[in-house]
């Protein structure tokens, strides 16, 4: 299986973007997708991400500005709202099968990067004026 994550652009402070990933290779029912950022100087991070059943995920210190969503038949986006500078960095989608997940607990994807079966190369995010 592959993700490809695509959208990373420069965007004013204040802004909005929208990054999309698809899955290839294997099927959306049989995986959990989730967004990652890393900015300079953090660890790898969790954003959002959706499951198999289309049940969304947002961290908490994302909620209400982060938000994911499925867009087709293996595709999410990631909208972005009020981009700050803070929010610069590389944005990662990311795929881990189903059968890692204990039933309802999909969402420790998004604290346990060591879960994820296969990242995307990175598309980068700048927020400035």
């Amino acid at each position: 299986v592959q993700v490809l994550e695509s959208g990373g652009d420069l965007v004013q402070p204040g802004g909005t973007l929208r990054l999309s990933c698809t899955l290839s290779g294997g099927d959306f029912d049989d995986y959990a997708l989730a967004w990652f950022r890393q900015v300079p100087g953090k660890e790898r991070e969790g954003v959002s991400g959706i499951s198999w059943s289309s049940t969304i995920y947002t961290v908490d210190s994302m909620k209400g500005r982060f938000t994911t969503a499925r867009t087709g038949q293996n595709t999410i986006s990631l909208e972005m709202n009020s981009l700050k500078s803070e929010d610069t960095g590389v944005y990662y989608c990311a795929a881990a099968r189903r059968t890692k997940f204990r039933p309802g607990q999909w969402w420790e994807l998004l604290h346990r990067p060591s879960l994820v079966d296969q990242w995307g190369q990175g598309t980068q995010v700048t927020v400035s004026s």
